[in-house]
């Protein structure tokens, strides 16, 4: 506190002059190690001997032969500063994201409303708010306003099944997004770029179709596939899906619980390509876990039993009582809707889903995966159950937007 200036300058600089030495070692020839060394032990010297001019002079010699130790050297611009420190931040948040922290944007609303997916609400661009009131609404509510309309006529494309060629995909890894083919499309690099060619939108098709997309498909199949010029394909706002961190950690030191909400990717389910629809695209999956290995899983509406008993977790009591803040509209597990297509496993309220526990393989043990919202959730109901290794990690924390009530800690 009461040391002089000259005295604290004095003995940052022996510790730069040491730092320097470390780092530069073995760009230095031995001569010039020798000399810094030299020079930095003049200047410890003169600071015990309290003597501020011989200081002065001591550092200043100390700090030329630092300076001009390495004249080859071309010090470092601004823009190789700054590109080195973005390239530490990649390399930082790229490990981060393997081993410790995945981003996940929730895609649908089968987890409502404990976490919301992408909605798309129709609105007539006269309604719109003003563009302050839109900027505002995106930072807090991750809301914004799509108007698309079709510059010329176009003919849908269709896939040898006779279905419309479309698909959702990521932009970027943390943007949905959706494209609609045509049969003149090209889908190059250039066009993709470019935007116009295949028809770009703004979000994934399941809320495209509510603000508007169906409307155009269907004015298109009255019209030999074609979309008129002028016809407005999308316009509304898209609420954005909670983007939630996922621990990739915690499950290599502790067992899955039953009733957390986890990730896991679709890799070998069989089920989730037969049965999915638009919702059903995704490489990563997140539902709650109501089933662990050696349950047994069944559903007697609106209750979730395993082993015979009334699950007891508290965040599965509330899904299937209705609790805040669950309500009618989200209440309660349901049977699955049945279907002679594709295998469905819990279909009737006798029917029991058995995960397989002990004396299974490495990594073949089996949990079971359901939406909170289970009437519009495509889940083990459906396509059955998750191996041990498929799983990514529970769920920790809904980072944004900030404005829906879910901000936080998940549960």
């Amino acid at each position: 506190m009461f040391t002089p200036a000259w005295k604290k300058n004095a003995e940052h600089l022996v510790r730069g002059a040491r730092k320097f030495l470390n780092y530069k070692r073995d760009l230095l020839t031995d001569e010039k190690i020798a000399e810094i060394e030299s020079r930095r032990d003049d200047l410890v010297k003169a600071i015990k001997l309290k003597d501020k001019a011989k200081v002065d002079e001591a550092s200043k010699q100390l700090r030329a032969t630092c300076e001009h130790s390495l004249p080859r050297l071309k010090p470092q611009g601004w823009f190789e500063e700054n590109v080195e420190v973005m390239f530490v931040a990649i390399v930082i948040a790229l490990g981060l994201r393997a081993y410790y922290l995945q981003p996940f944007r929730i895609p649908t609303g089968s987890m409502q409303p404990t976490l919301n997916g992408i909605v798309g609400t129709q609105l007539k661009k006269e309604e719109w708010p003003s563009l302050p009131v839109r900027m505002v609404e995106w930072v807090l509510m991750g809301r914004s306003y799509a108007h698309v309309k079709a510059d010329k006529d176009l003919k849908i494309a269709i896939s040898s099944s006779g279905i419309p060629l479309m698909r959702d995909f990521q932009f970027m890894h943390f943007f949905s997004r959706s494209e609609i083919y045509f049969e003149d499309s090209s889908p190059t690099l250039i066009s993709r770029m470019l935007g116009t060619d295949p028809l770009r939108l703004p979000a994934p098709l399941n809320p495209m179709y509510e603000v508007g997309l169906v409307d155009a498909l269907q004015t298109a199949s009255s019209k030999n596939r074609v979309i008129p010029a002028g016809t407005t394909i999308a316009e509304g706002f898209i609420d954005t899906g909670d983007l939630v961190l996922v621990d990739k950690f915690s499950y290599h030191f502790r067992k899955p619980k039953r009733g957390e909400v986890f990730v896991f990717d679709t890799l070998g389910i069989k089920g989730i390509q037969e049965h999915s629809g638009p919702q059903g695209g995704g490489s990563h999956y997140i539902k709650r876990l109501v089933g662990v290995p050696g349950d047994e899983i069944s559903i007697k509406e609106p209750n979730l039993i395993v082993n015979g008993q009334k699950a007891g977790e508290s965040q599965i009591q509330k899904v299937a009582e209705g609790k805040p803040p669950f309500s009618d509209k989200h209440k309660g597990y349901v049977l699955a809707q049945a279907s002679l297509e594709h295998q469905r496993y819990l279909v009737q309220g006798d029917d029991v889903m058995k995960l397989k526990g002990k004396g299974a393989d490495p990594g073949m043990r089996e949990y079971a995966a359901m939406g909170d919202n289970t009437g519009n959730s495509l889940d083990s109901r459906y396509w059955g159950t998750v191996k041990e290794y498929n799983l990514v990690g529970p769920a920790l924390f809904s980072l944004w937007p900030i404005q829906t009530g879910h901000w936080g800690l998940i549960k």
